[in-house]
């Protein structure tokens, strides 16, 4: 695929293989590519799947060129997730409830527009890790754009309880009012500060940014036990500040790149039809991380 969305030219049997790219600025570092080219082997699945660099002011344009160009679908990253929302002419309710797409699929003159990010989480907590998440008690940390997309998956699960939890309160209440408004069932919903907070959860997911500044949410010790299941979304190399954080009060840890692999998956089954095995992708892409 070329910088201007135009599929590459790899000789003649090229033009007949369907097209995906994921669209980022930066996208280098992106670990779609690798990770759908073996989802890809693993179901016999004739496609290819590209990085493509959007300029900052051409993100409409670059998923018009590439569509026109026959492109299937395109996974969207930072910074273009709110425009990828505004240009999708269908969602579907977590795509809704997020404000956000991270997965479009293209159909004629039709572009559908999802959120895959939160049944990425959930599918990692319930069949990865093996922690149910039905009737739990369940602490979210944030009310920014990765809580929100989240939110929904996470209630479908229908835990006892959801405490969504931020600096600023008033942004924790609105996305409250936001999950209520599209239907939290039987869940008991709540906002929260982080000094208001009490007594211990089953799962704690940091949805804040405070990683990438190796900071860890002002949250209590005594929130963990070692029954608490501790979830960053952040995963790198090293554990992060808030799973340093964790570990220390002996809480069960994991980081999010079960999520990435998790959130691919449900990309292709949208696109593909058909749903891959993700463990053996996700313990290469974790040995590789472990070797860096």
């Amino acid at each position: 695929m070329s910088q201007s969305g135009q599929p590459a030219q790899r000789g003649q049997a090229a033009q007949y293989v369907d097209q995906y790219v994921v669209i980022g600025n930066p996208i280098a570092h992106s670990k779609s590519p690798a990770i759908h080219a073996r989802f890809a082997s693993q179901t016999r699945q004739s496609m290819r799947y590209e990085r493509l660099l959007a300029p900052i002011d051409g993100f409409a344009a670059t998923v018009d060129n590439f569509r026109l160009a026959g492109g299937k679908g395109a996974n969207i990253t930072v910074p273009f997730k709110l425009e990828a929302f505004a240009l999708a002419t269908q969602l579907t309710a977590r795509a809704r409830l997020a404000g956000a797409v991270n997965t479009l699929k293209f159909d004629g003159q039709q572009i559908f527009g999802d959120n895959t990010d939160g049944v990425g989480l959930v599918r990692d907590i319930v069949n990865n890790a093996g922690v149910s998440l039905q009737h739990k008690r369940i602490l979210l940390l944030g009310a920014g754009g990765a809580a929100r997309g989240v939110l929904l998956p996470l209630l479908s699960e229908q835990p006892a309880e959801l405490v969504i939890a931020n600096r600023t309160l008033l942004r924790a209440q609105q996305l409250v009012a936001l999950a209520r408004e599209h239907g939290s069932g039987e869940v008991m919903l709540s906002a929260s500060g982080w000094s208001q907070l009490s007594g211990k959860f089953d799962v704690i997911i940091n949805a804040t940014s405070a990683s990438l500044q190796d900071e860890v949410p002002p949250v209590a010790a005594s929130l963990f036990d070692h029954s608490t299941l501790a979830y960053d979304m952040m995963y790198g190399a090293s554990m992060t500040a808030f799973l340093r954080f964790a570990h220390a009060q002996g809480a069960q840890l994991r980081d999010g790149l079960g999520m990435l692999v998790e959130q691919a998956a449900e990309s292709f089954v949208l696109w593909r039809a058909v749903r891959p095995e993700t463990s053996a992708v996700l313990a290469e892409l974790r040995q590789q991380l472990d070797t860096q």
